[in-house]
């Protein structure tokens, strides 16, 4: 049963478990939760990272933990060894890749998310890249501060194609955005999707290849596993219309990058929109970098004051759960 994350006044304890807080955003906001863990006698332990830890970074960090409310952490097998107090691993957000998952129920570690903690921000991103692009917002821009007066061929969103690949809750959620705008949209997903959402908002679920060939905007909201791995390489991007433009703000390995830039060198497609990468942050070495028609954004589509909210609280619901003996 999930209780008040202030717990009952007068009910502080000494410290009973130590606990890695590695979230980025919960670090920054710990201040405002500080007293709940004191109240459930949780020492914190703050480790900094810019995005993720490594194996390399954690194993030091892990061996006296008893939880541990992570981002995009490398939680693999290694790490689950080094770690014998280890009890919860709550994620900070949705996904959970980068956690060894058979490992940690061989081990008898529970594994907590937030589910559909970001629909809506990630939903707006996708919008708001497909009109940065359809309007040529950001070009308009750069012309007019160069000091010239230049009108640049623009397109309604109404007058094009998207193609959602995974049509998840997130996917679902740039589909209503899309219907609203009058796009035409089609999906791909091995799971289908309810016949009733479909028809509502007039989905036709295709294969991959045919979204490709036809899609003016390719979203993936799709997660990362086996089979998605490099999902877009360069056979799919050959695939695309020159005028087409590739957006990802679902995991960057689902994209091969190194493919992605040579389709953009080559101009065989019109742009990109990445808010994940393959390796986070983005080094610097990226042949992605090269190019002013690849928007770049650094794993912030899930920015939203009140889902960050939501999504700390959860996960500390989430690990106090855990580490206190809920069901």
């Amino acid at each position: 049963m999930n209780r008040p994350l202030g717990g009952d006044p007068g009910t502080e304890r000494p410290p009973r478990h130590r606990v890695l807080v590695s979230a980025p955003p919960l670090i920054q906001s710990l201040d405002a939760f500080r007293e709940v863990f004191v109240r459930h006698g949780i020492e914190i332990v703050v480790a900094q990272a810019q995005q993720r830890l490594g194996e390399a970074e954690l194993i030091p960090l892990v061996r006296d933990i008893d939880g541990t409310i992570c981002s995009d952490d490398e939680y693999n097998d290694r790490v689950l060894e080094a770690a014998p107090r280890l009890k919860v691993i709550s994620r900070w957000g949705t996904g959970m890749d980068s956690i060894d998952l058979t490992s940690a129920e061989r081990r008898g570690i529970r594994v907590t998310n937030v589910p559909g903690a970001f629909t809506e921000p990630v939903a707006d991103t996708v919008l708001a890249f497909m009109l940065a692009f359809s309007r040529r917002i950001v070009e308009s821009d750069r012309i007019v501060r160069s000091g010239s007066w230049e009108k640049t061929a623009s397109r309604s969103l109404g007058e094009c194609a998207l193609g959602v690949i995974g049509v998840g809750e997130i996917g679902k959620a740039v589909i209503r955005r899309a219907s609203a705008f009058g796009m035409r949209v089609l999906g791909h997903d091995p799971v289908s999707p309810p016949a009733d959402f479909l028809q509502a908002h007039r989905v036709s679920m295709v294969p991959l290849q045919d979204l490709l060939r036809t899609a003016d905007f390719a979203s993936l909201n799709c997660s990362l596993n086996p089979t998605s791995h490099h999902l877009i390489g360069d056979a799919e991007l050959r695939l695309m219309k020159p005028s087409a433009y590739l957006i990802n703000t679902s995991r960057g390995p689902v994209v091969d990058e190194n493919a992605l830039a040579r389709a953009l060198a080559e101009g065989r497609i019109a742009g990109a929109a990445l808010d994940v990468f393959e390796n986070e942050p983005l080094p610097a070495h990226s042949p992605l970098r090269k190019y002013d028609h690849c928007f770049l954004a650094p794993h912030n589509a899930n920015a939203s004051p009140a889902a960050w909210r939501m999504t700390h609280e959860r996960a500390i619901l989430n690990l106090l759960s855990a580490l206190e003996g809920d069901a």
